[in-house]
């Protein structure tokens, strides 16, 4: 009798409510639903969006339908060195594709062809409320920090001060 090798599933349920895809799986559904022009909520994975998307945060994708995303937008996209599907922000355009790269790294994901975009964020929604900062028009100035690689070098203390102050309030 031949074992054959472990692999993990494509899907597994958990607590009855939540399923958990692997990385292709969830391309090819986020995709598949997209085509059929609806959102799609999934959990967001990593630190590389931090602090305006967290590990854990929900985030809906929601499909292109007539509109071409621009500088600032975060989008969902397949890295084509790779497949891998990653949530980043657009920060630059050329005539070969989008400038992408997470907020909170250093460096760029290189430029991504239109074929590869499959969606932008319209929503994040952390511990059941729904945060708004980074998709707004403030989008532009986080896309130029971005691009520069000076975002979380200068949002870091401001973050850290708010963060103290919020502290300070739930004390008293």
């Amino acid at each position: 009798m031949s074992r054959l090798p472990k692999t993990k599933p494509a899907f597994s349920i958990k607590n009855g409510d939540e399923i958990s895809l692997s990385d292709s799986a969830l391309t090819e559904l986020l995709r598949s639903i997209l085509k059929r022009g609806l959102p799609f909520k999934f959990c967001a994975k990593g630190t590389s969006m931090h602090p305006f998307i967290r590990g854990g945060d929900v985030i809906t994708v929601s499909p292109l339908i007539d509109k071409t995303p621009g500088i600032g937008n975060v989008v969902a996209f397949t890295h084509p060195k790779n497949n891998k599907l990653m949530v980043h922000r657009i920060y630059g355009k050329t005539p070969k594709g989008y400038k992408i790269k997470g907020d909170n790294i250093t460096v760029s994901d290189g430029i991504i062809p239109d074929d590869y975009i499959l969606g932008y964020v319209t929503g994040i929604e952390r511990n059941a409320k729904s945060i708004s900062l980074g998709l707004g028009l403030e989008r532009y100035l986080i896309a130029f920090f971005t691009r520069k690689g000076r975002l979380y070098r200068l949002f870091l203390p401001t973050w850290r001060l708010i963060q103290f102050i919020k502290n300070i309030i739930r004390w008293r």
